[in-house]
């Protein structure tokens, strides 16, 4: 049977809901809505084996922060968008310990450069504390890895984050990465942080190996943007759309098979928002504004 695919965990609910014209409650998850800096927040807790189940994701919370009207360029919309994310993302993580931030993804690849151009906008300032402690001694230490990807590297991203970890003991992980709606309005519109960690590549079609409490040993949070809609995807809800009950699923799968749909701006929207993400990690892990941020970074 065909599956649409999302990596939101807000889009997997909507698609149990609208399987079999369910209308029953979703048992073993919780949602709410709520607004942030005037952005739309849906906030989707899966608590146990049914939630699971039914959406397909592991137990934890994920939030999906809908940044639509940021493109409309309003007064404050990048610094609101960054205390949205960055508030948000503070609220999950642990108060105290170093950080290593986690820039998964390819950088030669628009759609899946999220990762490594948030790492950019990053303080990094684990080196500067143990070098000059008195100085920095308000600063939570930082630490950035961009993976690449193995196809250039050679070595797969949980490989080369297990044995950095081992190395600096890092109190948590941020992973961050390139996600796929469903919705092409979700894309590069929305940012989804959870505390249930990621699997690597999942926005363009290419799994590897999760990082994970389980795989790393520590707390991993992670933080998505997707870039992508699953052309098959697109194509099932466009003839849904427009009143076309019977799809011909084995036409549907193999006329898109592994074929991405991204914006035409995309290099624009992907840069944009990779520095909101940036930002907003600054904004959960350090005591700083934005205007400082931005002259540490210059």
């Amino acid at each position: 049977m065909f599956a649409k695919r999302t990596d939101l965990a807000l889009e997997a609910r909507e698609l149990w809901q609208e399987s079999a014209q369910r209308t029953s409650r979703l048992s073993g998850v919780k949602a709410a809505k709520s607004k942030l800096e005037g952005y739309s927040m849906t906030r989707v807790d899966i608590l146990d084996d049914r939630g699971e189940q039914a959406l397909g994701k592991p137990r934890g919370s994920y939030l999906t922060i809908d940044l639509t009207t940021f493109w409309q360029r309003r007064t404050d919309f990048f610094e609101r968008a960054v205390r949205a994310v960055g508030g948000q993302l503070k609220e999950l993580l642990p108060a105290e310990g170093e950080a290593l931030v986690i820039g998964l993804g390819n950088s030669a690849m628009t759609p899946d450069a999220v990762g490594p151009l948030a790492a950019d906008s990053v303080l990094v300032t684990r080196h500067l504390i143990a070098s000059m402690p008195k100085h920095f001694a308000g600063f939570r230490p930082v630490a950035v890895f961009r993976t690449g990807v193995l196809g250039t590297t050679g070595v797969e991203s949980a490989e080369a984050v297990r044995g950095l970890v081992a190395e600096l003991r890092p109190a948590l992980v941020i992973a961050v990465d390139a996600l796929a709606s469903r919705r092409v309005q979700r894309v590069c519109a929305t940012v989804q942080l959870s505390d249930t960690g990621i699997i690597p590549g999942s926005g363009v079609g290419n799994h590897r190996a999760a990082l994970n409490r389980e795989t790393l040993g520590v707390p991993v949070f992670a933080i998505g943007v997707p870039t992508v809609v699953d052309a098959a995807t697109l194509a099932a809800d466009l003839l849904e759309e427009s009143g076309i009950a019977e799809i011909d699923e084995e036409k549907l799968q193999s006329g898109g098979q592994n074929l991405m749909v991204t914006p035409r701006d995309i290099d624009a929207q992907v840069r944009d928002l990779a520095k909101v993400v940036g930002y907003g990690i600054n904004w959960a892990l350090q005591d700083l504004d934005i205007e400082e941020m931005e002259g540490l970074l210059s």
